[in-house]
């Protein structure tokens, strides 16, 4: 069974959307695209380098950070190595849609059915970038393993968020946490069960 890991930037107050650019995504009025720019440094530099490596994982992405994606990494792949040659799935409701980035491949239909079924075939480890929609499903139907946050230091009040309504009761263990010098924080977590509470007599 393949495992899958969900890698996020987020703001402190669980806001995930544009990260990356002032254009990335604007939808719903959202004015603060590029909000990761003023914490970036070598640090983080590095530990983004190692959470890219596509050595042993392909790339699971809704439509539009595929399409985001796709206007971007192929012009840039010096900058990711092995990211036009690792394969690409994308999962997106219009059947009609045709991913033309190489090595990708269209899931439609039930995604949660086509997400439980890429999962259960042999094969890398599937890495989910962004992809906030997709990601709201794998949580629903319990399909995430693993979670790579780099949160900020900073709140923005609105745009879209990580957690949502449907996202079950999970616990999950943490295996690494490091801090950049200017205040990101790079945390992994791993699923470890089922919630627990109450304290011990």
């Amino acid at each position: 069974m393949r495992k899958i890991t969900v890698i996020e930037f987020l703001t402190l107050d669980g806001v995930m959307q544009a990260p990356g650019g002032n254009e990335e995504d604007i939808s719903g009025g959202f004015k603060y695209g590029g909000w990761t720019a003023p914490y970036m440094d070598d640090y983080s530099g590095k530990e983004m380098v190692e959470q890219m490596s596509l050595e042993r994982s392909e790339l699971l992405l809704g439509r539009k950070t595929y399409e985001i994606f796709a206007s971007y990494w192929p012009h840039h792949a010096d900058n990711w190595p092995g990211i036009n040659e690792v394969k690409k799935y994308v999962a997106s409701r219009d059947p009609s849609f045709k991913p033309d980035w190489e090595n990708s491949v269209l899931l439609t239909g039930n995604a949660a059915n086509e997400m439980k079924e890429l999962k259960h075939k042999n094969g890398p480890d599937l890495h989910v970038w962004g992809s906030g929609n997709l990601v709201q499903t794998l949580l629903k139907y319990d399909l995430v393993d693993e979670f790579w946050f780099k949160i900020f230091p900073i709140t923005l009040g609105s745009g879209k968020r990580l957690f949502a309504e449907g996202t079950i009761p999970v616990a999950f263990e943490l295996t690494d946490s490091k801090i950049s010098p200017k205040g990101v924080i790079f945390v992994n977590f791993k699923r470890s069960g089922e919630v627990k509470t109450g304290f011990p007599a």
